[in-house]
């Protein structure tokens, strides 16, 4: 109800951002939270696919499978240090 009535804020891929302590600053990226499923569903990590699956979670502590897709550019329009 929230997208249709155009109620979500805009979504804002920062190259300040910080994906985690071991990842640190990464690319930007989509990120997709579903209701735990089969990642191939997605096609995720298969072959020319540009659907990731984040092992991070996988059902625990929520049974939630998460995805990322790489974008080439930031918010900003400038383009991301690893699509150069």
């Amino acid at each position: 109800m929230a997208f249709d009535a155009k109620g979500l804020p805009a979504l804002v891929m920062s190259p300040q951002g910080f994906l985690n302590d071991s990842a640190g600053h990464w690319v930007p990226h989509l990120m997709f939270y579903i209701p735990h499923t089969d990642p191939k569903t997605w096609g995720a990590d298969l072959p020319g696919s540009p659907v990731m699956l984040n092992p991070q979670f996988q059902g625990a502590p929520e049974p939630i499978t998460e995805f990322m897709i790489p974008v080439l550019t930031w918010s900003a329009g400038t383009p991301s240090p690893k699509a150069r």
